[in-house]
């Protein structure tokens, strides 16, 4: 195996590991909004979480797409072709990864003090439903 052949096995995993996380995000998310409605939150505040934690989700898998089509430059043999055609890839999933993070959270990026990337979105999504369990769970012991 050349090195050719070890980049493009990584760049095949990265890639791997970005749909995974899509379709990982994509569960949690359910997951999520259905413990918030059993919780009796209302069916609103389950469609805020479903969105924001699919969204957080699709976000991370982007980021490391994003970093599969960089190592996939690197084995690739230089064309503009194939440059143009990887720059042009690169700068949608960057554009889109922006769209969901503006969404998600309704600010530019470059205004926010910090940036925060779609697997911190996402594990502030399951901490924030950690806590929302908790305070369930004390509810029901004081009651």
């Amino acid at each position: 195996m050349d090195m050719e052949d070890a980049f493009t096995a990584v760049a095949i995993g990265f890639e791997a590991v970005g749909a995974l996380a899509m379709v990982v995000g994509f569960v949690i998310a359910v997951i999520l909004s259905l413990r918030s409605l059993s919780r009796g939150d209302g069916g609103g505040e389950a469609f805020v979480v479903l969105r924001t934690t699919l969204g957080a989700g699709i976000l991370l898998g982007l980021e490391v797409l994003v970093a599969a089509d960089l190592i996939r430059t690197i084995t690739s043999k230089p064309s503009i072709e194939d440059a143009v055609i990887l720059g042009i890839i690169v700068l949608i999933r960057t554009i889109l990864s922006m769209s969901i993070q503006i969404e998600i959270s309704g600010v530019v990026p470059w205004k926010r003090a910090l940036l925060t990337s779609g697997g911190q979105m996402l594990g502030e999504a399951v901490a924030r439903d950690r806590r929302a369990s908790q305070r369930d769970g004390e509810s029901a012991a004081r009651g």
